[in-house]
């Protein structure tokens, strides 16, 4: 039997699930110092572990690699300038970082495990970093444009300012940090999305707009903006609207939380875009 989202078996899901869970709850009890290193040392051994981990396979289909970036470079293009500075957190198998290298001066690619470009070819102007998950490993005020999709849920509450305030400090004066990340609302998004009712797998925590949006500010950006997408095109949206529809949505039971909420129409609008400006 296979599922609609995900072309493994039950079997590899469930195998999936429980090897996950079980790092993750590691990961969730450890302190700060030891998480430190387990970010890396925990992600490399899951895909050690689970061989048909997407992580491990994607790279197989081209095609829908080709239409994942591009459906982020729709977005993502137009905060990029010819004279840019532009720094991916978590870029995966590097795809969209090399499509951003056409575009800007210099790409930094940072991520926890280096598996994933353990085989890239890399472009002159893009340097490929692992680092602790936490602190960019860049000299303040050197990138015009952070980005990251599907990354701050992975990291753990204690340690979710840590990194925004590391990379607010890699960003020079202006610059701007381009989040993407599930809403909670419609969660949860990780393996035990096909098991339980909240994250319990590699998402540590799940966010809506609003708490995002809240923790960047107190991260020391100046303002947050929401952007909202359908078809391709983009525009900001208000935050008070935004703010309404979830405080609305998050009082529901479950089940029809995420079935609104995965509704193509609301998730177009409740999918996190988020543009932090310093």
């Amino acid at each position: 039997m296979t599922d609609q989202k995900d072309s493994r078996t039950q079997e590899q899901l469930r195998e999936h699930y429980e090897i996950e869970k079980d790092l993750a709850s590691r990961l969730r009890k450890a302190t700060s110092e030891e998480r430190q290193h387990l970010y890396s040392a925990l992600y490399d051994e899951l895909y050690r572990r689970v061989s048909h981990h997407p992580r491990n396979t994607r790279r197989l289909s081209s095609t829908d690699n080709d239409r994942v970036v591009r459906g982020q470079m729709l977005f993502l293009r137009r905060f990029l300038r010819p004279e840019s500075v532009f720094l991916e957190v978590g870029p995966g198998d590097c795809g969209l970082s090399f499509e951003v290298a056409k575009s800007v001066r210099k790409v930094y690619a940072v991520d926890v495990s280096a598996v994933a470009t353990r085989n890239a070819s890399c472009p002159d102007n893009v340097a490929i970093m692992t680092f602790d998950g936490i602190n960019v490993p860049l000299p303040g005020e050197s990138v015009d444009i952070a980005y990251s999709h599907q990354v701050m849920e992975h990291l753990h509450q204690d340690d979710a300012e840590a990194q925004l305030r590391s990379i607010y400090d890699a960003l020079a004066p202006g610059g701007k940090y381009v989040c993407l990340t599930p809403n909670r609302l419609y969660g949860p998004s990780d393996i035990s999305m096909y098991f339980d009712e909240t994250p319990t797998g590699f998402h540590m925590k799940e966010y809506t707009n609003t708490d995002l949006s809240r923790l960047m500010l107190r991260s020391g950006f100046a303002k947050v903006k929401a952007y909202a997408g359908l078809k391709g095109r983009f525009a900001p949206a208000p935050n008070f609207v935004m703010a309404s529809v979830e405080a609305v949505l998050g009082r529901l039971p479950h089940a029809s939380r995420r079935a609104i909420a995965q509704f193509r129409p609301v998730a177009n609008v409740l999918g996190i875009r988020l543009v932090a400006t310093k």
